[in-house]
């Protein structure tokens, strides 16, 4: 955990959600009442945002004092109690809303995940997430896809070169495209992995003409024209597949020899689980 990012997103959503007070909590209960709650499970899947839960329950009142049963990245189930949380009534509440919200979310994108990383066993290729995640909030979702047992992918646009269609498009071809990024890390003195996408066989024999790059990412191939990238590629380079990609056709792709696939939707298009913090009489 970026715990630094983390207590910066947590203050934030504090601010965001409480503005100037609890107004509600503030004017029902007494200041000095204290109470124990307890996050409940109503749905099936993987957990996550239990780590994160509790730095979120130390930053709205360090006093708050948290009982873990279930740890991130468990196996969960309707009734199952995750962690219980005791003291201040009224900072149990504050906290309820950004806990539940963060831990649905996390727990929505590491279950898809962990189907995805199930279906794939026995492979050898990984599954990726993308930057197709929710300004704001593109640390926790990346965090939960490797709670659910996916590989992050680049968390932006500063710390790999990707070289996307538009990109090659733009600079005027492949070669073109290839060279200048090579040459922008040496004239900046950076050190960054070189991914360029390709649309059919005849750009992966121009990419392996030119060389120079880390990855080559196969975008929208079918299954045949995937197979035979990957023999010409014969292991040089790191090979992703994206485009159309999902729980039914993955295991498919995995057959055509990759060692990555992207899922935009680990992050983007993910069912919340039912989770629910409860008070304890």
């Amino acid at each position: 955990m970026d715990k630094q990012y983390i207590d910066q997103f947590i203050t934030a959503s504090l601010q965001e959600d409480v503005g100037d007070g609890d107004h509600t909590s503030l004017a029902t209960i007494p200041k000095e009442t204290t109470g124990k709650a307890k996050l409940l499970v109503k749905d099936s899947g993987i957990l996550a945002g239990v780590e994160l839960a509790i730095e979120i329950f130390r930053i709205v009142d360090d006093q708050l004092k948290t009982n873990v049963f279930i740890n991130d990245g468990a196996k969960i189930k309707y009734g199952d109690v995750a962690f219980e949380v005791e003291g201040s009534a009224q900072s149990i509440l504050k906290a309820e809303r950004i806990v539940l919200n963060c831990m649905q979310h996390m727990s929505g994108i590491a279950t898809k995940t962990r189907e995805v990383v199930d279906v794939l066993k026995g492979t050898n290729t990984k599954v990726l997430d993308t930057r197709k995640t929710t300004p704001g909030l593109r640390y926790l979702e990346k965090w939960a896809v490797r709670i659910g047992g996916g590989v992050n992918h680049r968390f932006g646009l500063y710390d790999m070169i990707l070289i996307k269609d538009n990109h090659v498009d733009y600079a005027g071809g492949i070669s073109e495209a290839i060279e200048g990024a090579r040459n922008y890390l040496t004239e900046n003195h950076k050190k960054l992995a070189i991914e360029i996408e390709v649309r059919n066989i005849e750009e992966v024999d121009e990419v392996l003409q030119t060389g120079g790059v880390d990855r080559i990412l196969l975008d929208n191939f079918n299954f045949s024209d995937l197979s035979d990238a990957v023999d010409m590629i014969e292991g040089r380079y790191i090979t992703e597949a994206s485009g159309g990609i999902t729980i039914d056709n993955v295991r498919e792709y995995a057959a055509c020899g990759v060692d990555y696939v992207s899922i935009g939707a680990l992050t983007h298009s993910v069912k919340s689980l039912d989770l629910s913090l409860k008070a304890v009489s």
